[in-house]
């Protein structure tokens, strides 16, 4: 087991000595600047929303962001974004499309509301090669039970585009939040492919649950086991020993760069996971840091 990464620099290190060719991050945010503006500014007063601090650990400009990504050792990442009220699915749809095309590494990506015009939107975004869509719940304030999400739903699951979907309490619980909640359309949709963001934090045992129920759901690291989210939704003792039967349904995921510490943090929690059960070690790492969230984004393998 190489030696976890003790700072951004060192990851690419940490990369090499596992011997995988870099991070593939499932769970990257790019957004329009005045949404991301706004976004930043609700974190400014996390401590009125979640009673503790939030600082943007990469608060820079989007080509700073992208040198950060870069020198991560990231080699490919979705960009997701989300809406807060209707009318936003399309526009940020259309926005990430573009913002994928033109920039390396970025793999097309979409995202939904409930509304009329959903599967249209949704259904070109795919058409135009969407890799993962984006689901938010909690920010979205919608029940993702709701009647106009049906068509949506369907068309994922027959084209095979996976969501990667917030729909556990974590940080704070919203109107529609839950696993149990969630759990309906899985039930709905068996065939639909789903990433359980942050593991379904707080609710780590109902995320787990649902992936040993669903064949095709898995969850990703975000935020998951790191310093600052023991503190607000620790992991149970024996979380390593908990993967093991689903280790290779777990895809990293970062929240670059809206989180409030440097990102080697995450690849040193999986590390230690990793560590802490010998029937997980350097396969399990290798999985969750590239190989599984590569083939769940439909990227081509490296050449030999």
């Amino acid at each position: 087991m190489p030696v976890p990464p003790t700072s951004d620099a060192d990851v690419p290190r940490f990369l090499d000595e596992l011997g995988v060719p870099g991070l593939v991050d499932a769970h990257v945010h790019f957004l329009p600047d005045n949404v991301m503006d706004k976004v930043w500014a609700y974190f400014d007063r996390a401590e009125t929303h979640y009673g503790r601090a939030w600082p943007i650990h990469y608060r820079t400009s989007v080509d700073d962001r992208l040198a950060a990504l870069k020198g991560l050792g990231v080699t490919a990442f979705a960009p997701l974004v989300y809406p807060h009220k209707p009318g936003m699915g399309r526009w940020l749809t259309e926005w990430v499309t573009d913002f994928a095309a033109r920039t390396d590494g970025a793999v097309p990506t979409a995202t939904l509301f409930p509304e009329p015009d959903v599967a249209g939107y949704l259904g070109a975004a795919v058409a135009a090669g969407a890799r993962i869509v984006k689901v938010h719940v909690q920010v979205g304030g919608f029940d993702p039970r709701d009647p106009l999400l049906r068509p949506a739903w369907g068309l994922l699951a027959d084209a095979g585009v996976p969501a990667i979907v917030h729909c556990g309490h974590g940080p704070i619980p919203g109107e529609h939040t839950g696993l149990d909640v969630f759990g309906e359309v899985l039930a709905e949709h068996p065939r639909l492919p789903v990433v359980l963001a942050h593991a379904g934090m707080p609710d780590f045992a109902g995320a787990l649950d649902l992936v040993h129920r669903h064949e095709h759901v898995y969850i990703d690291t975000t935020m998951v086991g790191t310093p600052y989210s023991e503190r607000m939704a620790a992991l149970p003792d024996d979380w390593p020993a908990r993967l093991v039967d689903v280790a290779d349904r777990v895809v990293y995921g970062s929240d670059f760069p809206n989180i409030p510490y440097g990102a080697f943090e995450q690849v040193a929690a999986v590390a230690g996971w990793a560590a802490a059960d010998d029937r997980l070690g350097v396969g399990f790492l290798r999985a969750v840091l590239h190989d599984t969230p590569a083939g769940l984004l439909g990227l081509r393998p490296e050449p030999e």
